[in-house]
């Protein structure tokens, strides 16, 4: 295990989130922000909801992933240094349906989303049970890299493009490229995506290898408690340019939880319900009873 040396575990620990990246089926680096806690022993602690199994799966499938702590907002910090962790991962199939010996992550979780505080009062307990539904991935760093701070606020020039995933990549002045190195291990980068002919063109900074094969583009972003939260994932394919680049050509624009209006907002809610269902019902389980009572205490803790 790579241990993190305690000035730079005390920077990481003041990300709000990270953008962790698992592999899919076909080797395609699929990433989504995460709210990690770095445990005494040195692993990092990510959950998913049951409703939301997908990295689960790619864990049990191949234990490789990325973590990069590259957006400080929420942290207090001024101008940290981005962090990539690249590790193995594992993931029991073990529904945790209560906090207890799960205490620090889910003070650490209440204090950085406040928000989450309302769902643990009826008619929210019934809508959100299938968040606290959680599956446990446990992360064990095997290279940590520093890279320099980037300015998340400066942008490119804004050039007209209709390929897909243009739309998601004009919202925010940066994303968080994944890709793999020459031997199919995840690696993960912040970059500007700049429209031009065939896909978008990215930088890949100094420090951080990546090879030709399936990519993709997170766009996300989030406010200081981790609401006004907004996620797409450009799914693509990387080559590199004659000119020394690399061109990130999109096939696909995935949005995990879309919906603006209140209605849709409950659509959304009622859909991962049934998501979660379907991951209990393919196992023969009854649905966990949550134990709501802990999780208030600890809100308030």
């Amino acid at each position: 295990m790579n241990t993190i040396e305690p000035g730079l575990a005390a920077v990481l620990d003041a990300y709000r989130v990270c953008e962790f990246t698992t592999l899919a089926k076909d080797g395609t680096p699929l990433t989504w922000p995460a709210a990690p806690l770095r445990r005494p022993d040195g692993t990092l602690l990510v959950t998913t909801s049951i409703a939301f199994p997908q990295k689960a799966f790619n864990v049990r499938r191949d234990g490789r992933v990325a973590m990069l702590f590259s957006d400080p907002t929420g942290s207090g910090l001024d101008s940290p240094p981005q962090i990539l962790v690249r590790g193995t991962a594992a993931c029991p199939d073990e529904i945790v349906s209560s906090p207890e010996g799960l205490e620090p992550y889910w003070r650490m979780l209440f204090h950085r989303r406040p928000g989450n505080r309302a769902h643990l009062r009826p008619p929210m307990t019934w809508l959100m049970d299938w968040y606290y539904l959680r599956l446990l991935i446990s992360v064990t760093p095997t290279e940590v890299i520093t890279l320099p701070a980037m300015n998340l606020t400066s942008a490119p020039a804004t050039v007209e493009s209709e390929a897909p995933g243009a739309a998601e990549l004009a919202r925010t002045p940066t994303a968080v490229l994944g890709a793999c190195d020459a031997d199919g291990t995840p690696v993960l980068a912040r970059t500007h995506a700049v429209p031009t002919s065939g896909g978008f063109t990215v930088e890949i900074p100094e420090g951080v290898t990546v090879a030709a094969g399936p990519a993709s583009l997170l766009v996300h972003r989030h406010d200081e408690n981790l609401a006004g939260l907004m996620n797409a994932l450009i799914r693509g394919t990387l080559t590199a340019n004659t000119a020394g680049s690399w061109l990130l050509t999109p096939e696909r624009v995935v949005e995990p939880m879309p919906g603006n209006t209140p209605r849709e907002q409950v659509a959304v809610l009622r859909a991962r319900r049934r998501a979660a269902r379907a991951y209990l019902a393919r196992r023969g389980l009854r649905r966990p009873r949550v134990r709501w009572d802990l999780l208030r205490e600890l809100a308030v803790s």
